[in-house]
């Protein structure tokens, strides 16, 4: 069996520009990262957005820009932007499971209602130049949600669908629906990408064994727990523990010289901000504890130059 096309997911506050430049040049084995998602907020783009996707800040292989709307006008001004800056792939998030974008209908607060669903996805038929995906979960509340969105799905020009076959309500918490995955990838006649939970090259080889007309694998946290893991997948073989740590400390010294030379907001942000870099890595957790503790940049450096 091939291996499957890996992606990384984007997540909100970790996957930043600096962060997927820096995995992209130490580990790599990725075929398509994504950014986390453009939105418009009191009527204007954020800035970090605009400069996060910019194609001067961004030197990984393959980037694919996410947006996230409520409505198709909203879509229509951020699909305008993203094609002003060159894109001519566009993923649109339909997942997102955090409360405020819930209960905004954006994410996977739309998904229980298919006209606005339906309302929102035209736009893309406005836009012939462009492809477009779909990132979503299995619904906000019932998995029945993405199954009664199926007529929809199916009947528009997509690259493909990522599904994270979990529910809204669940956001993070709690195991994966695989039955529930099951029943929307015999029904779906779009190119379908798995996403969630998938922490091993044993993970990706049993989902892919499970689900063998899948076109891709697309892992969030599981990269950032091991950076190396889409490598060590097309390797066929882990790095080894000295080559692990070498490569991630590359990794981070890139990411820290990012944020020194580019944050304005002086030490403490950057402090703050490089902090998140060791939330997930498995790395000896007296010194994540150091680090968590850490509150002068000064000794900060010391804490790593130790480690």
């Amino acid at each position: 069996m091939n291996n499957l096309p890996i992606s990384f997911a984007p997540l909100q506050g970790y996957t930043d520009a600096a962060y997927r430049n820096a995995h992209s040049l130490y580990y790599g084995g990725i075929d398509h990262y994504y950014t986390p998602f453009v939105r418009i907020e009191k009527g204007e783009f954020r800035n970090k957005d605009i400069k996060d996707i910019s194609p001067e800040n961004n030197q990984v292989p393959l980037l694919v820009p996410q947006l996230i709307a409520a409505g198709a006008n909203e879509m229509e001004r951020i699909i305008n932007l993203l094609a002003d800056k060159g894109y001519q792939e566009i993923d649109i998030n339909l997942g997102c499971p955090f409360p405020m974008i819930v209960k905004k209908k954006k994410g996977s607060g739309i998904l229980p209602y298919p006209e606005e669903v339906k309302s929102l996805l035209c736009t893309i038929h406005q836009f012939p130049d462009i492809r477009f995906s779909i990132k979503m979960r299995l619904g906000l509340h019932s998995a029945d949600e993405s199954l009664n969105l199926l007529p929809i799905l199916n009947d528009i020009p997509l690259k493909h669908i990522t599904m994270h076959p979990r529910l809204g309500i669940q956001q993070y918490k709690g195991e994966v629906d695989r039955e529930g995955f099951s029943l929307f990838y015999e029904k779906c006649n779009q190119p379908l990408i798995y996403n969630g939970d998938i922490k091993s090259i044993e993970d990706i080889t049993s989902i892919h064994q499970h689900f063998p007309k899948l076109s891709g694998i697309m892992i969030g946290r599981g990269l950032l727990t091991n950076p190396a893991l889409a490598l060590e997948y097309k390797n066929g073989e882990p790095l080894s523990a000295t080559e692990f740590k070498k490569r991630l400390m590359q990794m981070h010294q890139y990411v820290f010289n990012h944020y020194q030379n580019r944050l304005e907001g002086g030490d403490a942000q950057r402090l703050n901000k490089i902090k998140t870099f060791w939330e997930y890595p498995e790395v000896d957790r007296k010194i994540k504890k150091r680090i968590h503790k850490c509150t002068r940049l000064s000794n900060y450096e010391e804490i790593i130059k130790d480690s």
